[in-house]
C-alpha cells in the first residue's frame, strides 16, 4: 500500500508538470517594493528560506507570488 501512495504522490507532485508551459507577460511585471519591505523580506528569507507564504502574511497587502516574484527577479 505504501508503495501505491508514492507512486500517486508522484504523478501529482506539480514539480513534474511539464516546461514548455506558458507564462503570462503579466505574471513577470516586476514588483515594487519600498526599502522597509525589501529589508524585511530579505530578513526574512536568511531566517526561513523560501517559505513565501510565511514571509507574505508579514507584509500586509503581499501576496506569496508578489513576494516570490520580487526576490526572483531582484536576487536571481
Amino acid at each position: 500500500m505504501d508503495k501505491h501512495l508514492r507512486t500517486k504522490q508522484t504523478k501529482t507532485n506539480p514539480m513534474l508538470t511539464s516546461s514548455s508551459e506558458e507564462v503570462s507577460s503579466l505574471e513577470w511585471q516586476a514588483v515594487n517594493m519600498n526599502q522597509e519591505e525589501e529589508d524585511l523580506v530579505r530578513r526574512m528569507h536568511k531566517l526561513v528560506g523560501d517559505r513565501w507564504e510565511l514571509i507574505a502574511g508579514r507584509i500586509p497587502g503581499r501576496t506569496a507570488a508578489e513576494i516570490e516574484r520580487f526576490w526572483v527577479m531582484k536576487y536571481n
